[in-house]
């Protein structure tokens, strides 16, 4: 067993475009492989990194939270760039922390929020069509804000959920859900306790009918109370998805960033 007896908290932020995902997987490029070749070659062969969550191939992070097991003893100070300098540029350790021996990203974190951005209009955004859906017809925002406000609350999303079941309960709490327009594009933001293998993107599959009046906001409720994914919407495609924030334990702020 590897002897660690030191762990780091990382917040870390990529561009999912060309990886398989976060989690190591044979022969494809990951965030955890590259982020864990990188610290082998600082000199810590056993070095553990995991994250707050697996995010699927194409999804993005601006805040994701990893945990590093490791026996490095480099000044926390120098720790990120010295990292930074062994990662390929699709990735970005943005502050680096020693956390207790304890931490753990996953069973510790209370919410996390996602954001789905939505370009609308004829012409594709050229420079933005890796992180954001095109939709060249109308929508709805008034109509589908209303839609996600039936998901505010503690119910059973297993209709939301790709492949049911991949956890032990489908029952989540979803604390926000909100549409709006910035910067000329659409977002869809939702935040909760937990989530399901694609449940965001399920979400705004459902969503979108809803934006174009093909399916009325109240029909959200309907779908969940049906348990089906087959009463939802189609998974919204994996580029326009970026997980924006973890939050943790008002314990934990002592060294939260």
């Amino acid at each position: 067993m590897a002897d660690w007896d030191r762990v780091l908290r990382l917040l870390v932020a990529y561009d999912g475009t060309d990886f398989a995902g976060w989690q190591i997987q044979p022969e494809k490029r990951t965030i955890q492989g590259e982020l864990r070749a990188s610290l082998v070659a600082l000199g810590d062969p056993d070095v553990l990194c995991l994250a707050s969550g697996r995010t699927d191939a194409g999804v993005h992070a601006q805040g994701q939270v990893v945990s590093v097991r490791t026996s490095l003893k480099l000044p926390t100070e120098r720790m990120r760039r010295a990292i930074q300098a062994r990662l390929p540029e699709d990735i970005v350790v943005r502050a680096v922390a020693d956390a207790p021996l304890d931490f753990d990203p996953t069973r510790q974190a209370l919410a996390k929020m996602y954001r789905y951005t939505i370009c609308q209009g004829w012409e594709q955004d050229v420079f933005g069509r890796k992180y954001a859906l095109h939709h060249t017809g109308a929508l709805d925002l008034e109509r589908m804000a209303c839609g996600a406000g039936y998901l505010l609350g503690t119910h059973d999303f297993r209709a939301f959920e790709t492949r049911w079941p991949n956890r032990a309960s489908s029952i989540r709490t979803i604390t926000k859900a909100i549409v709006y327009r910035e910067d000329g594009q659409i977002r869809i933001e939702v935040e909760s306790n937990g989530f399901l293998y694609n449940m965001v993107r399920a979400i705004v599959g459902t969503l979108l009918p809803i934006g174009r009046g093909t399916a009325k906001p109240e029909s959200v409720k309907a779908v969940m109370e049906s348990g089906k994914r087959s009463e939802a919407g189609s998974t919204a495609p994996a580029h326009g998805l970026c997980l924006m924030r973890v939050t943790y334990p008002p314990h934990l702020n002592e060294w939260q960033f």
